[in-house]
Order: C-alpha cells, then structure tokens, then sequence
C-alpha cells in the first residue's frame, strides 16, 4: 500500500501535499472554528458538517459559510485563501437547547445579498427554516404545539468570549408529528425555490414545500408507488399539507442521499449496506448495489452523472456505473470507515488523441463534453473546442477524494484503464498511478455500451508522477469498433466495463459475509411492501456485490492523516479544498497556484508562507 509505512512518520499531521497538479498547502490563518478556537468535546455529538452559498454581491466576496459544532450553528463571511478568518464577527450565531443541528443546506436559487435560506435538521427530528442575515427564523416543520426554548445568541465584539444572549424564540420539539428520528440529511430540490427533501434514521425520506404548513394533527398516508425495498406514499388530506410525499427505503437508517447533476435521479444509501438510485419525478428504482460489508455513509456523483462513488463501513470507496448499474471497481487507502465521498469538478485532465475515424453527432457528445458545468471553466472551453472540430476525442480524468475516520484524506483518480479497460488484468493490482491498458481484449463480448456519439476514448492521464508513455494510444482502433458496434446510449451513457478478473496478493476481506437484508420497514406501520431478504451467500460475487478480485482496486494517489478527531467535511471549491474535524476545526487547503496570487500583502503573516 502506498499509505503504509509505520512509524513516528505516519502519526504526524500533515500540512501540505503534492500532487501532478503541484502542491496543496494547508492554509492557518484560513482556519474557521468557534470563535474561542477552544477543540470540541466531540463525545455523544452529532458529525460536523459546512455548507456553502454564494451571494453574488458587488464587493466580490459574496462566499458564505455555515457549520454546525455541538449545540451550536455558525454562519461567517468565508474569506477563502483571499485573506484571514475573522472569527470574531460571525453574521449569526445560534444555541440550540434539547436538540442539536445534524445537517443544513442552502438555496442557491434564492440567495441574495440581502437575504439567504437555510434549512437545517436537528438530533430530535426537526427542520427549521432559517434566514441568517436577517437572522429570523421562517418557519419549522415535523412539529405540534408543544414547545421549548431556542436561544439564538448575537455576539458582542467587546464580549466574543462571552457572548450575549439578546433574544429568545420558541422552537417547537415536544410532539413530533411527522418523525421522531434524527435527521441525517437535508438538501433542497435542485432547481426548485421551495421544495426540499428531509432524510431521517428511521429510514424514511420526506418531501416538503416551505409554502404549506405541516397540519396540527399526525398525517394519514395512502400508497403511491412500490417495490422492491421501498415504498412512497402520498399525505392523505383535503387540503394540501406536508409532507407531500413520504419515502420508506431500505432497513436502517437513510444515511444519506445526492441528486444526480440534472436534479433527475436520486441515490440513497442506507445503513443496510445497499445503494438505491431513483428516478426522483416518477418514483421509479433505476438500479443497486450491496456494501462489500456493513452500511453505507456517503455518497456523491460525477459532475456528468455517469458514477456514483460510496463509502462505508466496509472502509471502501466504491465506484458504480449509473448506465451499467453495476460496480466498475473499489478503492482501498483508509483504515475506518469513510465517513464523506465527493468529486473534484475542477481538476480534470482531458488529452486529445489521434484522429478516429468514428465520431458521433454534436448533439450526443455535448451531453458528454457537458463536464462539471460552469465550475471548471477551462477545461469546459477545451471540451467544447474539441466538439466544434470533432476529429478528434476527448478523454476526462474523474479525481474524487475521501475522508474517513481514520483522520486521513484521500485523493484519487478514475483513469481510463479502469473505466475502458482494453485487456484482462495482470496479478499486479490496479490503481491509479499504473498503466496497464497495452493491448486490446482477447475474444471481447461486445456488450458494451459507448458514451452518447462517441467511440471509446483515448486513454487518459496517468498519476502525478508516472510519464506518459507510448502505449497510451495501443488498442485505439479496437475501441473504435468496439463504439461503432454499441448502440441503445442514453443521456446518462457511459462505457461499460468487460468483464473480466483482477488478482492481487492481499488476502480477502474477512468481513465478506456479513451482509444486511433487503427489507422494508415502514416507520408508520403500515408494512405495505413486501418484505424480501437477500442471502449474503447468494448477494456476493454477483454484480449487485462483485467479490473483491472481480473487480480492479484503486489506490490513492495520496492518503495523509490531516487531523487529530475524525474527518467529517470535504469539499472541493475552485482555488481550495475545504475539510473539517469533529473537533470543530474548518480547514482551507490552498490548490497549487492560488495562494500566493490571491493571498492578502497586507496580512502580518501570510498564509502562503505559514506552511511546514
């Protein structure tokens, strides 16, 4: 393992990291926590969790930043790699008492500088609709008439270490209606001003409109639609209430959910180890997959929505094809469980190769060229550029890091050895930063299907330190068969991957059997699916679970401890990675190239120059 190595050195918090893109750098004075900058005690609290919005005011710095540590909920100016953190001024600060915020989500659509909608679900099933800049709060929803107190605490410059409490509202907590269970994610409907989807650890998911109220009494549910592990149901009212639709998935905690690119599908895992993908508008299963072991915890897309990659218990991220609907390969670096998966929109390598002689319509191949939309603008022009001549094909590096338990970050990259394998894996594992694709299949089977109106792609960019070298361009006239010959793509196309075996030295994960059930279970009790369990003997070394040696192994490209508490944030932003702890630290870790030119002169101590 590249992550291995023992010793004082693998213990030591790293500051810094190189990658092909250059060095990333941990940025101090960039650092965003609870403004007396005091470690949380982060026993019996729930993870913590940042969301970001931007304003798009005049001044140029209309980034904002909220995160949640224990009882408490922050919202700041986000500075970035610009200058530093000022944790003396928050724009709002609120304690919450006999509940604590789990998880919290802006709207985009709807965000000014003047106003901003945040909702944010709570440890005891609640979710309050917040605007911090007018620091009011909108409306609440799951609850009933009985209520308790929620502080929110206005601080004081002179007082910061004290804080001020200034005014007092009622949040409603005793009776909920709608579900009493955590809740473990919230995130509005992508393209939407007032819908949001609310998941709970009971393992239900609830669809509210912020414009109608919940009703005074428990809701009656009718059934929608079911299948296989899941059932939605309608409220069942005269007038229209929420919640408008009620989701039952799975056994065990809904742990989390992400919407597809275009806001079309939804992936959710749950505690029972299996990912399910929906057709969100029609309420349809698109396809599963099982955790090699225990439950899954995060999930994420691909800015083109073609994977989906999840993490878990079983210390795995695992990388599914959303047209194939099946496990294209695993990555193993961490040593706990991955508690946070996402994709890097903004470092993508794209090579041109030689000309081909197939090529598809500029109609198809914009949805593939369509990649991380508006986020990575350059890469976006060159895409675009090579669709306009079309004689030759683009190929995209995918790069998605991880977090876990462990303390450490992981960064990896999907290469074309991988997602367009040409030849049967040798007995050396594979990962990113080796090259293997040397030769077209022996006796393909010809199932595969082709990305929309394009044959198979060049291959793409190896790791950071490995060169390019000639027999990236071996097997090209196989692939171009191979694309001529598919047929049936959709929007969501991408290659499948050949079937074939990978052998590697390591022993098998011993945990290979301890599979969950395929259950439903309703929290209302209305058991109107059909219960159905799937043998763990029966569910390995099929797609919906490969065994480990069927399918190839990633490696990181690097995996370093950056924390002292469990890492429980990462997002990638255009000039920074950003990460946090359970302690309560926020981190910033500048990209290669942008520290020095957007750092501050003026700051005492520059960040660019604070870094070990």
């Amino acid at each position: 393992m590249a992550t291995e190595g023992g010793g004082k050195e693998m213990n030591e918090i790293k500051t810094q990291f190189t990658t092909r893109e250059g060095l990333y750098k941990l940025l101090p004075h960039s650092e965003y926590s609870r403004p007396n900058r005091v470690p949380f005690n982060s026993q019996g609290s729930n993870p913590v969790r940042v969301s970001f919005v931007n304003l798009n005011d005049q001044s140029g710095n209309g980034d904002r930043l909220c995160f949640n540590v224990g009882r408490e909920l922050y919202f700041y100016i986000y500075k970035g790699v610009r200058k530093a953190a000022d944790l003396s001024k928050p724009i709002d600060k609120r304690i919450y008492k006999g509940t604590q915020p789990t998880c919290h989500d802006f709207n985009h659509l709807t965000a000014t500088a003047e106003s901003v909608s945040l909702l944010v679900g709570f440890s005891a099933g609640q979710v309050q609709l917040i605007d911090p800049i007018k620091k009011e709060t909108s409306k609440l929803f799951n609850e009933e008439n009985s209520c308790q107190h929620l502080w929110k605490v206005d601080w004081n410059e002179e007082r910061q270490n004290e804080g001020s409490k200034t005014s007092e509202e009622a949040l409603v907590t005793v009776q909920r209606l709608i579900d009493k269970s955590r809740v473990t994610c919230v995130k509005w409907v992508p393209g939407s001003e007032s819908l949001f989807l609310v998941a709970h650890s009971s393992g239900s998911m609830y669809l509210y409109n912020v414009e109608h109220t919940c009703g005074t009494t428990a809701p009656h549910y009718q059934l929608l639609k079911q299948g296989e592990s899941f059932a939605v149901h309608t409220c069942k009212s005269k007038s229209t209430r929420n919640p408008l639709l009620k989701w039952t998935v799975g056994e065990g905690a809904l742990n989390e959910f992400a919407f597809s690119p275009d806001g079309k599908f939804l992936a959710c895992v749950s505690q029972d180890g299996f990912l399910r993908v929906f057709n969100f508008d029609s309420v349809e299963l698109h396809g599963t997959m099982k955790s090699y072991f225990g439950g899954l915890l995060c999930v994420c897309w691909s800015p083109d929505g073609k994977y989906i990659v999840t993490g878990g218990e079983d210390d795995l991220v695992t990388v599914w094809s959303f047209v194939d609907c099946r496990v294209i390969a695993r990555g193993h670096g961490h040593k706990s469980w991955v508690s946070v998966v996402a994709f890097d929109p903004y470092t993508t390598s794209v090579e041109e190769g030689d000309p081909m002689e197939f090529s598809g319509s500029d109609e198809d191949f914009q949805d593939l060229l369509h990649f991380g939309r508006d986020r990575a603008n350059s890469t976006q022009s060159r895409l675009s550029k090579r669709n306009s001549t079309d004689s030759r094909p683009v190929s995209v590096t995918y790069r998605f890091g991880s977090v876990g338990q462990d303390t450490q970050l992981c960064l990896w990259d999907l290469t074309e050895d991988i997602l367009f394998p040409h030849q049967p894996l040798s007995r050396a594992r594979t990962h990113t930063n080796v090259m293997n694709a040397t030769s077209p299949p022996a006796g393909s089977n010809g199932n595969s299907v082709t990305t929309p109106g394009n044959s198979v792609p060049p291959p793409l960019p190896r790791s950071n330190s490995l060169p390019h070298s000639a027999v990236s361009n071996a097997g090209s006239k196989s692939s171009v068969m191979d694309g001529a010959i598919a047929s049936g793509v959709s929007k969501f196309a991408t290659l499948s991957l050949h079937d074939r075996k990978e052998r590697h030295h390591e022993k098998d994960h011993k945990r290979n059997h301890s599979m969950g059930h395929i259950s439903s279970k309703s929290s209302d009790k209305l058991n109107l699916v059909t219960k159905t369990k799937t043998d763990p003997a029966k569910t390995l070394g099929t797609p919906l679970c490969p065994r480990m040696e069927d399918v190839p192994l990633l490696e990181p490209l690097i995996c370093k401890k950056i924390a002292h508490e469990r890492l429980t944030v990462l997002i990638f932003l255009e000039d920074c990675i950003v990460t946090a702890c359970q302690e309560g630290f926020i981190c910033t870790w500048g990209r290669p190239g942008k520290v020095g030119s957007l750092s501050s002169p003026s700051q005492a101590s520059s960040p660019g120059g604070t870094v070990v």
